[in-house]
């Protein structure tokens, strides 16, 4: 799938969009305060489209007026999204206020920066959430999209593959970095709660190549230090690819299935290097307030989500695990530099 917004002239909406089935048409959805006003098939044939090959007929451009939409130039707020997909493709937002700048958070843990999210989403026109999950197709279009240029995107997505199409001039890159262990416990007891999914042939399409390795976390007692011995001696291939320095394979290759050598690390420490702001979980109220200050956003820092006892617990107990720390070497240079480098900074 492949989008455009060509323009927002208030009684005229333009934009294209290739759907995935190359021979339907395909339809968006219009709402407005949460409440779907409008669904609107392509009308219009883009012989460009067909030459490029991205669709049969070419029909994927639309054009919204006040016959599609009712009211539409007196619509302060809309959002169109695909309906096959529900992705974002174009938000009307009031201009006043917004901040005019682009910006990717590197999500760098499992589990997604939510209230960073919560917090940025009201100042932008547009935003992303959960880029990793979306198609490389759909991410090049919102990367390379210049006609939002108020926009925020979050997401884990494999830095070096898509570091081209991050000019530090057009958008600002920023990463919070998490203690290794505690990212790497985040993972295991987050494998460990998927465990049900993994054992039902229902559900396991959900998981895919992780559904091993969550019924494997569910066969160990996490609480049990010799039990946690046994579980990284016996670790299948997919737990382990999960697990082994998570963030140097993040920053340092460009496919998440490659293999992960001493050189990634060098190559992740120079990607780190060229994010705009980085910052560590231990100070969390200093990367928002450096984020909000770099943007000039006027807001008030939010507290960070607290981490669970249960992570915290197993975090220590793998600290006591030799096998961790040859999966972590990595990672633990890299997030105890930007922790030391961080407390100098807001010390000083």
């Amino acid at each position: 799938m492949r989008f455009f917004v060509d323009f927002d002239r208030g009684d005229l909406i333009r934009f294209w969009m290739t759907p995935d089935n190359p021979t339907a048409i395909g339809r968006v959805a219009v709402s407005v305060g949460g409440r779907r006003v409008a669904e609107v098939p392509a009308t219009i044939v883009d012989p460009n489209i067909r030459a490029f090959g991205w669709h049969a007929t070419g029909q994927c451009t639309y054009e919204l007026t006040e016959a599609e939409v009712p009211g539409l130039p007196g619509l302060p707020e809309l959002e169109i999204h695909d309906l096959d997909t529900n992705l974002l493709i174009y938000r009307r937002a009031g201009a006043e206020g917004l901040c005019r700048s682009k910006v990717l958070l590197i999500n760098t843990g499992i589990k997604p920066e939510t209230v960073i999210q919560g917090l940025m989403y009201k100042h932008f026109q547009q935003s992303y959430f959960g880029l990793g999950k979306l198609t490389e197709d759909m991410l090049r279009c919102i990367f390379e999209s210049g006609t939002i240029a108020s926009s925020f995107l979050s997401g884990s997505i494999v830095v070096p593959r898509y570091e081209n199409f991050l000019p530090p001039d057009q958008i600002l890159t920023a990463a919070l970095i998490h203690d290794p262990h505690v990212e790497m416990a985040t993972r295991m007891l987050w494998l460990r709660a998927q465990a049900d999914l993994g054992a039902d042939p229902g559900q396991v399409w959900r998981l895919g190549r992780l559904a091993e390795a969550a019924t494997f976390m569910a066969e160990f007692d996490l609480l049990d230090l010799k039990s946690l011995k046994r579980l990284f001696r016996l670790l299948p291939e997919p737990a382990y690819r999960l697990l082994y320095n998570p963030l140097t394979r993040q920053l340092g290759t460009r496919l998440p299935d490659d293999r992960v050598h001493p050189g990634n690390s060098i190559v992740a420490v120079e990607i780190l290097s060229r994010i705009g702001i980085v910052g560590h979980r231990d100070a969390f109220e200093a990367f928002v307030a450096t984020l909000l200050d770099r943007l000039g956003i006027q807001d008030t820092v939010p507290a960070p989500e607290p981490i669970p006892a249960d992570v915290i617990d197993l975090a220590g107990r793998l600290r006591q695990v030799r096998p961790v720390d040859d999966m972590l070497i990595f990672d633990t240079v890299m997030a105890d530099v930007v922790r030391s480098s961080v407390a100098k900074a807001w010390t000083t």
